[in-house]
């Protein structure tokens, strides 16, 4: 087998055709509509948390028990539909708009969960359930931790 010599920076055939192959194969992403669609999606998750949020206080609960119930359903809902695989088609058009912190990690959380469940509870979905949410919980943890040190050195 004979072998091919380039000179410094030339292309081998073969990527160059498969440049060309990708670059006719991708689609120009209209920017504009991805960022309405995630602005308009994740607005909804957002409109949807204040209307159980208002309905919760209308209902008699101090604001306090109101936004906890309100972060308590929006998990379980976001949760809901990654298991029935919906949450993956609203991300699907929502993009980036899915990512609201509170339905976007329960959604990571739970399609860890649901992705190891076909290796068990034990070695599947209890030791891949974190995987994603791991990260956050370990940096979110040491954040707070430091946030704590320094409000503490600054009002002594």
């Amino acid at each position: 087998m004979t072998r091919m010599i380039h000179s410094q920076g030339a292309r081998d055939p073969s990527q160059e055709a498969y440049a060309e192959m990708v670059a006719h194969a991708s689609q120009r992403t209209n920017i504009a509509a991805t960022v309405l669609k995630a602005f308009l999606i994740g607005g909804s998750i957002c409109l949807l948390g204040e209307i159980i949020r208002q309905m919760l206080l209308k209902g008699g609960l101090e604001p306090d028990a109101a936004g906890t119930w309100t972060s308590v359903t929006l998990v379980l809902l976001s949760a809901l539909l990654t298991g029935f695989g919906l949450y993956q088609k609203l991300a699907k058009h929502g993009g980036a708009g899915t990512l609201v912190p509170i339905t976007g990690f329960a959604n990571a959380v739970a399609s860890a969960a649901v992705e190891a469940k076909t290796e068990g509870f034990i070695l599947g979905v209890g030791t891949k359930i974190f995987t994603i949410a791991g990260p956050v919980i370990l940096y979110g943890t040491a954040a707070s931790v430091l946030y704590g040190v320094i409000y503490y050195l600054l009002n002594r």
